[in-house]
């Protein structure tokens, strides 16, 4: 008698039970610390759709008592693509050899190449990009929105004036005094 695979149970996340389920494609989440190999190439595609591509280089460093020194180990070349206005902002931002924290999903997908042999990619999608705060410091500019619709903050955030008061500012004498009393 053989026996049927079964399939991994998932949560159905509409009806609270789960269930077994087909034709569910599932990704894993990382986060990538490394830095890039080259500027992100920015391109579109024919919907005029923003796609960027870079290559991240994630070593772990380990502290090797035998010789008391920190040492790098294996080298990652994380492929990497970047869509929509992340893709936009981080080509106008990030350049070759800046240390970055990504974050997105890993994909393997299998291909034939030009020999005819098989071959399998490893891929990540990021979905957040950003320069290493460690060993640099950045400015950071907001970024206009593209045809997005803003919530009611996000539009008054947008249209202060530098120099308006910030909720976190102390008040100048026409808005009104809090005193000179210690606040606790």
């Amino acid at each position: 008698m053989a026996r049927s695979q079964q399939l991994p149970l998932l949560p159905d996340l509409q009806s609270g039970t789960a269930s077994h389920q087909e034709g569910i494609e599932m990704s894993a989440t990382t986060t990538l610390i490394g830095n890039t190999t080259s500027d992100i190439d920015l391109r579109f595609t024919q919907g005029g759709r923003p796609v960027g591509n870079v290559t991240i280089a994630v070593s772990d460093r380990k502290y090797d008592k035998a010789r008391n020194e920190w040492v790098d180990g294996d080298v990652w070349f994380a492929r990497c693509t970047l869509w929509g206005e992340l893709a936009e902002h981080a080509a106008a931002s990030i350049r070759k050899g800046t240390r970055v924290i990504a974050q997105g999903r890993i994909s393997q997908r299998d291909f034939e190449d030009r020999e005819g042999v098989k071959r399998t990619a490893v891929e990540v999608t990021l979905e957040d990009i950003g320069a290493s705060m460690r060993y640099a410091t950045a400015t950071v500019t907001r970024a206009a929105s593209s045809g997005r619709q803003q919530t009611g903050q996000q539009a008054e955030w947008d249209s202060r004036q530098p120099g308006d008061s910030e909720a976190w500012s102390t008040p100048t004498s026409g808005e009104g005094s809090y005193g000179d009393d210690t606040p606790f």
